[in-house]
Formats: C-alpha cells, sequence, structure tokens
C-alpha cells in the first residue's frame, strides 16, 4: 500500500455559484421544482441570471465544498476538477488553494461551470448549473497514484451525470481498492439519483464503502418511503450509510450497528446551500482521524450548522476552532 497523502481526495465540479435571495413566486415562474439542482444550457444561465437580483459569487460545487471544509477543520485534503481557462477559473483556483486544497484541476476548452443558486426566505435553495468545463474531465485527469495515496476518494454523485466523467470515476474506484482504500459516494440530488438509480446500485454494490446522501435521496435509492424500511435496506448493503435527516439530525449505519446524532443548534437558517456537503467533510474529518462514529456524525452536525447560518457554502469561519469548543 503507498504511504497516505491525502485524509480524502474529492472528484467533482469546479463550479462558481452565483447566489440571490428571492421569492417563490419567482421558481413558479420560471418553472423550477424548490430545493433541488437542474442542469441548464449556458442560454438557459444567462436567462436565469437575468431575473435575479443582487448576487454574490463564491466558489462551489458539491465535492469541492467537502474538500475545503475538510481543510478548515485540519484536515489534508485534494480535489480534482476542470476549469475553463476565464477569469472564473482562475478565481475558483485561487480560492479552493487558498484554504488548503491540494488543488488537482485541469484546464478545459469551455467555460468555468457555474450554478445560478436562488435563495428563498425559509432558507432552501434552488441551483441551476450550467457545467461547461465540467463535462471534460475524463480518466486523464485521474492520477492513479494519488488516489492511492489518499486514505477516502470522495466522489459527487453529479459526476453521474457525463459519460467522461463516469470513466473518470471507474478509475479512480480501481486505483483505490488496488491500493487498500475506502470509496465515498454522495449522492448529491434526488434527480440524480433518479436518472440513474442501476447505474448507482451497481457502484455502491461493486466499489462504494461509505454512502452519503439526504432522507430523499436515501429513499429514492432504495425506492422506500419510511424510514425504518430504508435502514433496512441500508443495512443489507454491507456499506457504511450515512443519512442526513434535515432537523432531526443524522444517523449512520455501520452493519447491525445504528448511531445518530441531533441536528447541532443555529440561531437563524440563512442558506441550506452546502448541508450535506459540510456534513460529509465532518463526517470524513472525523473518520480519517480516528473518531467513532457518533464523534464523526457530532463533526458533521457542527460543519453542517456553521454552514447554514450564513449565505455561501464554504465555512466563513475555521471549523477547527469549532472542534475546539465543542471538546473534539
Amino acid at each position: 500500500m503507498s504511504d497516505t497523502r491525502y485524509d480524502v481526495i474529492g472528484i467533482g465540479s469546479a463550479i462558481v455559484d452565483i447566489l440571490s435571495r428571492t421569492d417563490d413566486a419567482v421558481l413558479t415562474d420560471l418553472g423550477m421544482v424548490k430545493g433541488t439542482m437542474a442542469l441548464c444550457t449556458a442560454e438557459q444561465s444567462d436567462r436565469i441570471y437575468s431575473r435575479t437580483g443582487s448576487a454574490i459569487e463564491v466558489s462551489g460545487g458539491g465535492a469541492a465544498n467537502t474538500i475545503a471544509g475538510i481543510a478548515s477543520l485540519g484536515g489534508t485534503p485534494a480535489f480534482i476538477g476542470k476549469v475553463g481557462k476565464d477569469k472564473l477559473g482562475d478565481f475558483f483556483t485561487h480560492d479552493i488553494r487558498a484554504v488548503g486544497v491540494d488543488f488537482l484541476g485541469g484546464v478545459g476548452t469551455l467555460p468555468t461551470a457555474t450554478s445560478i443558486i436562488l435563495v428563498t426566505p425559509d432558507g432552501q435553495r434552488t441551483m441551476n448549473t450550467y457545467l461547461g468545463a465540467c463535462t471534460e474531465m475524463g480518466p486523464d485527469d485521474i492520477d492513479a497514484a494519488r488516489i492511492a495515496a489518499s486514505h477516502v476518494t470522495y466522489i459527487e454523485g453529479y459526476q453521474w451525470d457525463t459519460p467522461q466523467a463516469k470513466a473518470g470515476i471507474r478509475k479512480a474506484c480501481q486505483a483505490a481498492k488496488g491500493a487498500g482504500r475506502k470509496v465515498a459516494l454522495s449522492l448529491s440530488d434526488p434527480f440524480v439519483v433518479d436518472r440513474h438509480r442501476a447505474e448507482l446500485e451497481a457502484l455502491i454494490k461493486d466499489d462504494v464503502d461509505i454512502l452519503f446522501g439526504n432522507e430523499d435521496e436515501i429513499f429514492r435509492l432504495f425506492q422506500v418511503g419510511d424510514f425504518e424500511t430504508a435502514v433496512g435496506f441500508a443495512r443489507a448493503t454491507n456499506v457504511l450509510v450515512c443519512m442526513t435527516r434535515g432537523a432531526k439530525g443524522a444517523v449512520v449505519f455501520d452493519g447491525q450497528t445504528t448511531a445518530s446524532v441531533d441536528a447541532a443548534p443555529v440561531a437563524k437558517v440563512e442558506d441550506t446551500t452546502g448541508a450535506g456537503d459540510l456534513f460529509a467533510a465532518g463526517f470524513l474529518y472525523g473518520y480519517t482521524h480516528g473518531r467513532d462514529l457518533t464523534n464523526s456524525l457530532r463533526i458533521g452536525a457542527i460543519a453542517a450548522a456553521e454552514v447554514i447560518s450564513h449565505m455561501g457554502a464554504r465555512p466563513a469561519v475555521p471549523l477547527r476552532d469549532l472542534l475546539v469548543k465543542h471538546g473534539l
């Protein structure tokens, strides 16, 4: 086995988020499903942008948010993604390196991906994503030696929407398994599960050791309608399944063992963008630093609570300081 260089290496979309506050009427008028992510063309993205008010730009992308969170916790992470040769690509690259992430991404021929995130007064986020350069990531962008040097390889479910990325993910899984490493998968979005259920089930069966999803995503994966039935299906996978449940907290199933935590308190939910990403960051940090399942869940809950207390999907304060505050 190679010497460990990284706690976690993430594979995902290098996206610049454009966040704007709006109301439910705008979502209805634009035909959006509240709380989900929809893919759009460059032209559609421009049309949606024209309907936004004041906006802020921050680096995003599901796996990238998770990896940035691990760095904020004091971990040693890396990220594989693809940006365009443009100002937004430079912006993303600077941001992720500045927080302590080893950015292993390439530069594509298409523009850097963007996600217009409309945040309603209840804190729910509805995402409209133009993938741009993300669609060009493939096997050539995967460094098998770097994967083999990572304790966990973390895969963003959104990547399953692009054929080249699928091939890259398969290469990464092969490299991780060949080195005796772990593979983690985030389901990312309910519609990702609906679009690719059969392929995701095969990936989980063959290669995944740790699975992340919210309650809706897990229910859709197993095609069940209640928590207890979902628990039964989750245990049968022989995979470590982490399920977030919003205000109900989070639960993890490890074979016959179940651990759960309450949601960490938040004075006011400002924006739920990145909640699942930062939960995964906290759990994986704990997992790769010898914490038990309950304390790994606690770290995930603390990280998620911090990110939903403000706009944007990256931590606003060093998460390692919050761990000290909570005795973790």
